[in-house]
């Protein structure tokens, strides 16, 4: 890369910590418990909207991975989500009425709590509806996997989004308050994706799945990103670019191996249409506060009209982490 480049890339990344510095204005403390984090907890950094039946699973998931605190912004729940995370002793929360949208979809005020709270922490940045699983995530927890990562001087940890769905007419299934949602959504595509590489930034572009074939038949190159990096040992000079798809410096996106061979990645299990999937889709069209205009919620609302069955001659049950390294979903890279 030439100097030119790493010059605009350095003078973007400046310019988004300089939003997210601006944007903090529109943030308003419910409860701060920031006072308790220990030196070497791992964080969860969460902005959320009326995800109420989602949140007590969500937050034993992480709890049983061994997050040691969550920090979460509320955009303006108006469904009980907000006053149940002020009642857990582990979480700091935030709320905004602002515009999702004026924020970079979230980034923004992340951004300011990942640079204020999560310096020198290893960081994770995820959506209610999305669940970490990674090698020997059954019997390691996430101290293992970023000590592992210390040790090996990695500052970064990439995980393909794997959307699960249910058997039969999306919607048919409702997932109960506080259930595993993979009790509803157990299905996922064991291949059908595209990869490219982004040349500017280096971090490898996933695409396909149910929602790329499902949703985006006519224009798979509209089709929902898949490649994530979730979980990153923080500095407050470090910024998402493009939600968590990927980051400024560059190098954090480098999370594949250039010389043959695997480096270790996880899935974020994403459980999407497990519970309320056509309301929200309907409910954010209205709103349009998502990327290109809600352009992909417009695309769910007029396929969920058929109520689709997602299944296909792709579909296979999930059972754990082994299975998706069988699949190539997933890696333990050098980490045995």
């Amino acid at each position: 890369m030439g100097l030119v480049q790493t010059y605009r890339l350095r003078l973007a990344r400046k310019r988004l910590l300089l939003r997210a510095w601006r944007k903090r204005r529109e943030l308003t403390s419910v409860v701060d418990r920031t006072g308790r984090i220990g030196p070497d907890q791992v964080l969860l950094f969460c902005t959320l909207r009326n995800e109420r039946p989602r949140l007590a699973h969500f937050l034993r998931h992480y709890r049983e991975l061994g997050v040691g605190h969550f920090l979460f912004v509320d955009n303006g729940s108006d469904d009980g989500s907000g006053s149940f995370l002020a009642g857990q002793p582990d979480v700091s929360l935030w709320q905004t009425v602002h515009s999702y949208k004026r924020a970079r979809f979230g980034m923004d005020w992340i951004t300011w709590l990942l640079r204020r709270h999560g310096h020198g922490h290893w960081t994770l940045v995820v959506d209610p509806d999305e669940l970490l699983v990674y090698p020997f995530c059954d019997t390691r927890p996430l101290r293992a996997l970023t000590d592992w990562l210390d040790a090996s001087r990695i500052r970064s940890f990439p995980a393909m989004l794997l959307d699960l769905y249910p058997e039969g007419p999306v919607g048919a299934q409702q997932c109960g308050d506080g259930q595993n949602p993979l009790e509803i959504a157990c299905w996922f595509d064991c291949g059908s994706y595209s990869i490219t590489r982004n040349p500017t930034l280096g971090n490898l572009w996933i695409q396909g799945g149910p929602r790329a074939r499902a949703f985006f038949a006519d224009a798979p190159d509209r089709a929902p990103a898949l490649n994530k990096v979730p979980l990153v040992r923080w500095d407050r000079s470090y910024a998402y670019a493009s939600s968590t798809h990927m980051l400024l410096p560059r190098g954090l996106n480098l999370t594949y191996d250039e010389w043959g061979g695997e480096k270790a990645a996880g899935c974020l299990l994403h459980t999407k249409f497990a519970e309320g999937f056509a309301a929200k889709a309907s409910e954010e069209m209205i709103r349009r506060q998502h990327y290109s205009d809600s352009h992909e919620y417009r695309a769910y609302g007029a396929a969920l009209e058929d109520r689709p069955d997602l299944m296909c001659r792709w579909s296979e049950r999930y059972e754990n982490w082994r299975q998706l390294e069988i699949l190539g979903l997933l890696s333990r890279g050098n980490w045995a």
